[in-house]
């Protein structure tokens, strides 16, 4: 990522480029950190999910296909 912000002054169409504060910087790292951990748990817990419904449609005798159907 750029270390640099773009400020743009809509009444003026003026556009400033920035260099990010040692804060700014932090900040952007700690937000893409979060992001990754957030993502991995959401990923995580789909295929949770996923191997649940298929152990029940295991269990019920049901294919992909019609276990599909129930669920719509």
């Amino acid at each position: 990522m750029a270390d640099t912000k773009i400020i743009v002054n809509c009444e003026t169409g003026e556009v400033t480029e920035l260099q990010l504060t040692p804060e700014e910087q932090s900040q952007r790292e700690a937000d893409a950190i979060a992001y990754a951990k957030a993502k991995a748990d959401e990923e995580q817990a789909a295929a949770e999910k996923a191997e649940a419904k298929a152990a029940i449609a295991e269990r019920l005798g049901l294919t992909d296909a019609e276990l599909a159907l129930l669920l719509g």
